[in-house]
């Protein structure tokens, strides 16, 4: 059960110290890159919001009914809110916003 929890803090937003960083020595060449939104949300998000946005674990919300807009999420990914961590330093500017636009392609079709 420990373990269990441990994986889920870890998931939800344990710092990634190599990715912190790889991230800082390729902010500059990552906007020429296409990131992955799809992979980071498995990485970190699936943990609490499931692999369909709808888990509500660790408080949560259903991504599916989510009305937010992409500068709202970008916020919340950064800041965090309630129990949801801060991925600010550990996900770049880039990395977050992907994730964002990737909740809203990917959820909200309820």
């Amino acid at each position: 059960m420990i373990a269990l929890m441990g994986g889920m803090i870890w998931a939800c937003g344990g710092d990634d110290t190599s990715n912190n960083s790889s991230s800082s020595s390729s902010n500059s060449s990552s906007s020429s890159k296409k990131v992955d939104g799809k992979k980071i949300f498995k990485t970190y998000c699936v943990a609490c919001h499931g692999l369909y946005g709808d888990m509500e674990v660790n408080g949560a919300k259903d991504l599916n009914l989510s009305v937010l807009a992409l500068e709202q999420r970008i916020t919340i990914i950064t800041n965090g809110k309630n129990l949801m961590t801060p991925f600010k330093g550990v996900l770049t500017e880039a990395q977050i916003e992907a994730v964002a636009q990737y909740t809203i392609d990917n959820f909200n079709k309820k």
